[in-house]
């Protein structure tokens, strides 16, 4: 094992997941560690693209099933030009959502199913997450942390979208439970990361 990890960070909006992320970041460098920070949609000049196209909130007519296909093509450009070339090189990643977003967004809150899955099975491969921090916090709450007239599209939804996208989190979190690390996000910014880092602590003891 080289003793680099992939690392992603999954939540609702307004859950707080920046934060965390930077201060991840400086927890893992203080302790010698190369780290790449990332964040989808997005990552990649393509990936950036998609992302502008995705979020513009001009674009209300897009279909569902074009939002998931365009997040796995966003995936795919950074999972082959970014996450595993970084892998390979001993770099540990740390990536701003992944492929449990698309499938709490697009899956449950778009009420597309198991044809989230699928898709992004063909964009990750075998690229899976040593550890998936997942940012609960009430979707009513979070959107009111949103700056008002700064939303995107997704943000834009309406709380009953929030909720199924909530409620497709805890599913997944069950699923996946070895590896998705399900955090409340309602506390203080240093209590949350003292949670995130003791499970780090542990996960770096045992690579």
């Amino acid at each position: 094992m080289t003793g680099n990890l992939f690392i992603t960070f999954e939540g609702g909006d307004g859950s707080g997941k920046s934060t965390q992320i930077n201060k991840v970041k400086e927890f893992l460098e203080a302790r010698g560690m190369s780290v790449l920070l990332t964040r989808e949609p997005g990552g990649t000049a393509i990936g950036e693209k998609i992302r502008e196209l995705i979020l513009d909130r001009n674009n209300s007519e897009m279909h569902a099933m074009t939002e998931a296909m365009l997040y796995a093509a966003s995936r795919t450009q950074h999972v082959q030009q970014v996450i595993k070339p970084a892998l390979a090189e001993g770099i540990t990643v740390i990536c701003d959502r992944f492929v449990d977003s698309s499938i709490a967004y697009q899956g449950y809150g778009r009420n597309l199913g198991e044809a989230v899955k699928i898709i992004n099975s063909y964009a990750v491969e075998d690229c899976i997450p040593d550890i998936t921090f997942l940012l609960k916090l009430d979707p009513e709450v979070g959107k009111g942390r949103l700056v008002p007239g700064q939303e995107d599209r997704l943000e834009l939804e309406k709380l009953d979208f929030h909720r199924r996208v909530y409620n497709g989190y805890e599913e997944l979190e069950k699923t996946y439970a070895d590896r998705i690390v399900g955090i409340d996000a309602s506390g203080a910014i240093e209590d949350i990361f003292d949670e995130i880092r003791t499970y780090l602590e542990r996960l770096i003891d045992d690579k």
